[in-house]
């Protein structure tokens, strides 16, 4: 799942409520989730889920096919 918004130049940001959002996308079953780099550190990363900080569009693709990821700590 992604969480943020997508500017018209390609670049993620920050949306209201990051925490909860990301809580309610593990509590659905998702694994995986895209967040703006500018928001990844200041979340609870939700036991189970990788949350992957992106900061363009560019890289949200990137990710998706593999890269760079924080797994929650268990």
């Amino acid at each position: 799942v992604a969480v943020g918004e997508l500017g018209l130049s390609g670049e993620l940001r920050a949306v209201s409520q990051l925490d909860r959002r990301v809580a309610e996308a593990a509590r659905l079953g998702f694994k995986r989730c895209l967040v703006p780099k500018t928001s990844a550190k200041t979340i609870s990363v939700p036991k189970g889920m990788e949350v992957i900080p992106v900061s363009t569009l560019r890289e949200a693709i990137a990710a998706a096919l593999g890269r760079s990821r924080i797994k929650s700590e268990e």
